[in-house]
């Protein structure tokens, strides 16, 4: 293990991100929240991170000690875990979980520049690969943890201790990420000029860091900031091609989507279909492990074919799958059948998730020109981000009218960046005839 030993401190601390990401929802629901306010916790989630991963990454950029940066970051977490953990008030909840993602998001470009301490800049691929799978099981894991702690829980202590007592040990896991982190960060390194940012951003554009995880926030905040790191918006604007400027209209359409249906999709399953804390994490946990044993396969599919093809056919699925949810709650009788059918509707958005997200940096990289595809790799992530965020608190408003109507526009959304993708299958070769090798793709 050696020096990596504090990606195992990450890890236990991504176990707590994991179990509180759908957790803190669910509880949000239990003591009385909206869901017009429940897409206001989801968006403002979506958001928080990108201002700790900006701020975070440039205090680390210049100079800053990266092991205070990460502490710093763990021990908000913590404090805003135990916050929520205490209160019932829906705006102190609501302000604590922003702060827990601003936390993550901060501590993100940090990690993502201690990984590369002692390797050589050819490895980092690699190296932001192995930071990725430790996070990544750590978050699966939490779901795992949320779905055996609500479930054998919730019976003698009821719903709603059983989730504070459930956050109460996730701000213990960050906390104890904390100390370890504190013995097992790597040093400082004395003397050491600090890697470019453009060079990290080069790096990252090359490695596969997908995180092991359903899509309600499936924008990385280290990657936000390395990619946006050097963005010249009025370069970027004057170079774009048609194709790609297209493109990132999809984007917003397609994100848009997803955060419509994520947003206020704990108050639909706990409330509206009566499903218990267990179930609802044991779906999400499906999408998730949906998404991770497709990566692969979906990669090995991004080689031999088209991808702009294989993004239609993905963002397709997924624009079919987000009102399959409501359809199914409608037509299919409640009890085993219905959890059923909803499991395998959930495990195919995750497959769903997986074409989308191999495909989307091959795409990017495929319509930009060479000089400006870190920059507009940077303005996909965060465009992702924005259109997740606003599109969250739009499905808690519109779900508080019929989440029928909230699914339908979700896949509404999609379905409008569905057909501007598939509009790119013929113009993509004029405007750019390079295509990106797999080793330039996520």
């Amino acid at each position: 293990m050696g020096t990596d030993r504090w990606l195992l401190a990450w890890a236990l601390g991504s176990v707590a991100l994991g179990a509180t990401s759908l957790l803190i929802p669910l509880y949000f629901v239990t003591i009385g929240g909206s869901t017009l306010l429940l897409g206001v916790l989801a968006g403002t989630a979506a958001a928080a991170g990108a201002p700790g991963a900006l701020l975070f990454g440039r205090l680390a950029d210049r100079g800053g000690s990266r092991r205070v940066l990460v502490l710093v970051a763990l021990g908000l977490a913590a404090a805003a875990i135990a916050v929520v953990s205490a209160t019932e008030s829906v705006p102190v909840v609501i302000a604590g979980n922003a702060v827990l993602w601003f936390s993550a998001g901060a501590a993100a470009p940090v990690l993502t520049l201690l990984v590369t301490v002692g390797s050589l800049e050819r490895d980092w691929p690699n190296r932001f690969g192995a930071l990725n799978r430790y996070q990544g099981w750590g978050w699966a894991g939490g779901l795992v943890l949320g779905l055996a702690w609500t479930t054998l829980l919730s019976g003698p202590l009821g719903v709603v201790a059983a989730q504070q007592t459930l956050l109460w040990v996730c701000a213990g896991i960050t906390a104890l990420a904390a100390v370890l982190s504190a013995r097992w960060l790597p040093a400082e390194p004395s003397g050491a000029s600090q890697p470019r940012p453009s060079r990290i951003a080069r790096a990252l554009a090359r490695s596969r860091r997908l995180p092991v995880r359903s899509a309600t926030l499936p924008i990385g905040p280290g990657r936000l900031y390395w990619l946006t790191r050097s963005l010249h918006p009025r370069q970027l604007a004057a170079r774009l091609t048609p194709s790609l400027s297209l493109y990132f209209v999809a984007v917003l359409a397609v994100f848009t989507g997803f955060g419509v249906f994520w947003g206020p999709l704990p108050s639909y399953l706990a409330g509206t279909l009566g499903y218990s804390s267990g179930v609802v994490f044991a779906l999400y946990l499906l999408s998730s492990l949906g998404s991770a044993l497709c990566y692969g396969l979906a990669g090995r599919l991004a080689e031999r074919y088209d991808a702009i093809g294989l993004q239609t056919t993905g963002l397709l699925g997924r624009a079919v799958l987000h009102p399959a949810v409501a359809v199914v709650g409608l037509a299919v009788p409640t009890g085993a059948l219905g959890l059923l059918t909803n499991g395998v509707v959930f495990v195919g958005i995750g497959v769903a998730w997986a074409v989308v997200a191999i495909t989307a940096a091959a795409i990017v990289t495929r319509l930009a020109p060479p000089a400006i595809r870190g920059e507009a790799l940077g303005l996909y992530t965060a465009l992702s981000g924005l259109a997740t965020g606003l599109g969250s608190v739009l499905g808690g408003w519109l779900g508080g009218y019929s989440f029928t109507l909230t699914f339908g526009v979700a896949g509404g959304f999609v379905l409008v960046g569905t057909a501007l993708v598939a509009l790119l299958w013929r113009r993509a070769p004029e405007d750019a005839p390079t295509v990106a090798t797999p080793s330039e793709s996520l």
